[in-house]
Formats: C-alpha cells, structure tokens, sequence
C-alpha cells in the first residue's frame, strides 16, 4: 500500500508554529512514529506554501497511490483549484486538520475541499495522521 501525506501552507513549521493549537511535535516525528506503526504501508511525504505544487503532486500520485492525506492548511478554505483536482484524480483523499477548526475562528469553519475527499479527521493533534493511515490500512 502507498500513501501520500500532503501538507500545505506554513505546515513545514510543525513544532515550533503556535504549539497551543497545533502541538511541539514535528512532521519528522510524526513520520517516523507512522512509518514504525505501520511497516507494511509506504508513506510518502510533500509539503508545499504553493497551491500550484500541491495540485502538481496530486495529480502526479492521484491515479497510482492507495490514498491521500491532505493537510491542506490555510488553502482548505480557499481553494477551488484544489477540490477539483481532488475531484479529478481516482485515489481517494481524506481532509486532516491537527486542530478543531470549528472551534476557531469563523472563517475556517467552512471547507473548500470537505465536499470532494472521501472524509475529514479534525481536532486530534498529530494522532489525525495516524487516524486517517489507520482507515487506508484497515479499510476493506
């Protein structure tokens, strides 16, 4: 099984950006944590501030990989370019947020991307990563 896991926006500070809402641990951490609990499964990482690359790296894995999980950032809630291409491709996506978005400012209570991914995982920290592998892993 192959998986993607792809982060956007200001996500490559993971540990050191604002821990109250989105924790001291880093993406490197996180990684090697899910590589160690599932070793059966590969897991890819791309991380990005540029939509356009985002969009790139989808479309690249979107037709070969098990799943995406996406970390879209700021461009969950902007991003009409990246719901369509979750809309083009044939692997499945599914929506991670570390934090509970609905229990933060107004703006980030509505996804541009919810109504394309096969589901959304919000509010765990760090643990929405190993939640949404868990669901490609066991999936039947």
């Amino acid at each position: 099984m192959k998986l993607l896991i792809l982060n956007g926006p200001n996500l490559n500070l993971l540990g050191i950006r604002e821990p109250g809402i989105y924790g001291n641990d880093s993406m490197d951490s996180c990684l090697e944590t899910l590589r160690k609990q599932f070793p059966d499964v590969e897991i890819e990482y791309f991380q990005s501030n540029v939509e356009g690359e985002m969009i790139d790296k989808m479309q690249e894995v979107g037709f070969s990989y098990d799943g995406i999980i996406l970390n879209a950032g700021a461009y969950t809630h902007t991003s009409v370019a990246l719901h369509d291409c979750i809309r083009a491709i044939k692997t499945p996506v599914i929506e991670v947020h570390l934090s509970n978005v609905h229990a933060r400012e107004d703006f980030r209570h509505k996804s541009m991307i919810s109504s394309a991914c096969k589901g959304v995982i919000c509010g765990f920290g760090m643990d929405s990563y190993r939640l949404a592998v868990s669901h490609f892993a066991f999936a039947k």
